[in-house]
């Protein structure tokens, strides 16, 4: 550990066998973390997070007595940089995916809590509350959509209606969207990501590099192998293969 700054981590989390592992994984991928403190529920975590203010807090969402947001609303000043830690879970996957936090799936395995830690350690400081809430609001009523997106930049997240995305272009392994008032917003993800999340709210992969909104889509011209104006004046290419299926979505 000479010469390497030393960070420290509270791990919240009623399973024993499961706060074992993390704490043993910690030790062996994660050497610069020291863990100053575990809490197996709510009421225990908040008197341990009054007087301590870790970089990094573990959160296991379900707690026998409350979740994790009881948690965040009951200590709304914690500074430390969130990774929610919780079993394999479609709707809780949807969840993390749609709010932009950093989760990690039971059981941990050493190289995602490697990279979860190095996002955290890159990023240290409060997540957003609008993320937060999103979460929150997913997390409640895993049948319904997610009627927001998270959307990481470089410099800053933007949390944004998904009715109000027009289209998402592909640029590499990055994907710039366009939004209604010609706002574009440049995310380090893949289009793949967000064609993944977005496919059950009316978006349709139409090209190799282009996602659009089948709401915002005004036209299709027949040219080549076809076009979609859409209501901000924009025109996408159609690939061949997509053409009748994107004909007869619309």
């Amino acid at each position: 550990m000479s010469g390497k700054k030393e960070y420290t981590a509270v791990i919240v989390e009623d399973m024993a066998p499961a706060l074992a592992s993390l704490q043993r994984d910690l030790k062996d991928y994660c050497p610069e973390i020291r863990v100053i403190g575990t809490a197996g529920g709510v009421v225990e975590a908040a008197k341990l997070l009054r007087h301590s203010q870790p970089d990094v807090l573990f959160l296991d969402i379900m707690l026998g007595d409350g979740t994790s947001f009881d948690l965040l609303e009951i200590l709304p000043e914690l500074t430390a940089r969130l990774i929610f830690v919780t079993a394999s879970d479609e709707f809780a996957v949807r969840a993390f995916r749609f709010a932009a936090v950093d989760y990690l799936l039971k059981p941990v395995e050493g190289e995602q809590l490697r990279a979860a830690v190095d996002r955290a350690l890159a990023q240290l400081g409060p997540a957003p509350h609008d993320r937060l809430d999103l979460l929150r609001d997913t997390l409640r009523d895993p049948h319904t959509l997610p009627d927001r997106l998270s959307l990481h930049t470089s410099d800053n997240i933007i949390v944004t209606p998904i009715q109000d995305i027009i289209r998402c272009e592909s640029d590499d392994n990055n994907t710039r969207f366009v939004l209604e008032g010609q706002q574009t917003v440049f995310v380090t993800k893949t289009l793949k990501h967000y064609e993944r999340l977005l496919s059950a709210h009316a978006f349709v992969r139409v090209h190799q590099s282009h996602l659009v909104n089948l709401r915002h889509v005004v036209e299709f011209r027949k040219v080549d192998s076809g076009y979609l104006r859409l209501t901000n004046g924009d025109e996408v290419p159609v690939a061949s293969r997509k053409r009748a299926e994107v004909i007869g979505l619309l």
